[in-house]
């Protein structure tokens, strides 16, 4: 099956073998769409494309863009199957976060577990590789995974010890007030006036803010991380379904502590606020969150034109959340 892949998206009514090697991926994770002719994007294919989206904590719509298809190729990979090692662009999979599980609970911190072979997982992979005596390359080839499985067998180690500790020490070092914090606000496009009420209302309570506006989240992502924020925080309006809903990072049985407090904090306020029905906090791994070195959040509202209306009240409710947020006490 082909790892790149032309003519994205692909939605209801397309053909051919680009929709039939979509449909093999989808069925090799079990996501049957034999209800559909071959090689035919029908309505059983968009089922199976929208409860894959669902599973890997994507953006629902059915649609099989360049997100989608990449998580399916990394949904894909097995750890043993492959070389992995640091590399530009970064390698990406199911293995690689195996991997970073299997170090953490040795107690070698890759960061968070994310599924993407950065410079602390090379780091903690030679660390591993120095202290048990084998070629340290920081390339996971057969040698370094037996010697990893057989010591994780041996151990028996909680596979998300490290990272979670390391996030929640990380948090307790953090800025305690609003006045102290260095927030992001990103959004995909078409929420200027949005971002710049909310952007107003932290720098009025006191917060240096830096605004972000790209479609690509990896983009928003990047610039975030490039600018040492200690939070990012995404608007994101949702026309399909009313209300308010919040997601912050969870992905391959890892979850951010900082993120998901900051969600509910926003659900806690924000539907009251503006009088929208509350969809919850919600765990997603879209790039935007899954990509952030920091506490990130994306809040999803609807319809647009009670954001854009109630934008001030958007504005408070945020500030309020995150001044509460900044004040927790993680144990």
């Amino acid at each position: 099956m082909l790892t790149a892949l032309e003519g994205l998206p692909l939605h209801v009514g397309n053909h051919g073998q680009a929709v039939g090697d979509l449909r093999d991926r989808l069925a090799a994770l079990g996501l049957d769409a034999a209800g559909d002719p071959p090689r035919l994007f029908g309505p059983a294919t968009e089922q199976a494309v929208r409860s894959f989206q669902a599973q890997r904590g994507l953006w629902v719509d059915g649609v099989c863009g360049p997100q989608t298809w990449e998580a399916l190729v990394e949904a894909g990979q097995q750890l043993g199957e492959r070389l992995l090692y640091r590399r530009i662009p970064m390698v990406r999979g199911d293995d690689v976060a195996d991997l970073q599980r299997h170090l953490g609970g040795l107690g070698f911190d890759t960061g968070r577990v994310d599924g993407i072979f950065g410079d602390q997982t090379a780091k903690a992979l030679a660390d591993f590789q120095r202290n048990v005596g084998i070629t340290v390359d920081a390339i996971l080839g057969r040698a370094t995974l037996a010697e990893l499985l057989r010591l994780q067998t041996r151990t028996g180690a909680d596979h998300q010890l490290v990272s979670g500790v390391r996030e929640r020490e990380s948090l307790r070092r953090a800025p305690r007030s609003l006045t102290e914090l260095k927030v992001a606000v990103g959004h995909p496009g078409g929420l200027d006036a949005v971002a710049a009420a909310v952007s107003q209302a932290l720098v009025v309570g006191g917060a240096t803010v830096v605004t972000l506006l790209h479609p690509n989240g990896s983009r928003l992502a990047a610039d975030a991380n490039t600018a040492s924020v200690d939070l990012y925080l995404g608007l994101r309006v949702n026309a399909d379904q009313p209300g308010s809903a919040t997601a912050y990072y969870e992905g391959f049985r890892y979850q951010s502590p900082g993120g998901r407090r900051l969600a509910e904090l926003v659900q806690e306020i924000v539907p009251g606020i503006l009088g929208l029905a509350d969809h919850g906090a919600k765990g997603m791994s879209v790039a935007v969150l899954r990509e952030t070195r920091m506490p990130a959040v994306v809040i999803e509202l609807g319809p647009s034109w009670v954001v854009v209306q109630r934008a001030t009240e958007l504005a408070n409710g945020l500030c309020q959340a995150l001044a509460i947020w900044a004040d927790t006490t993680w144990d």
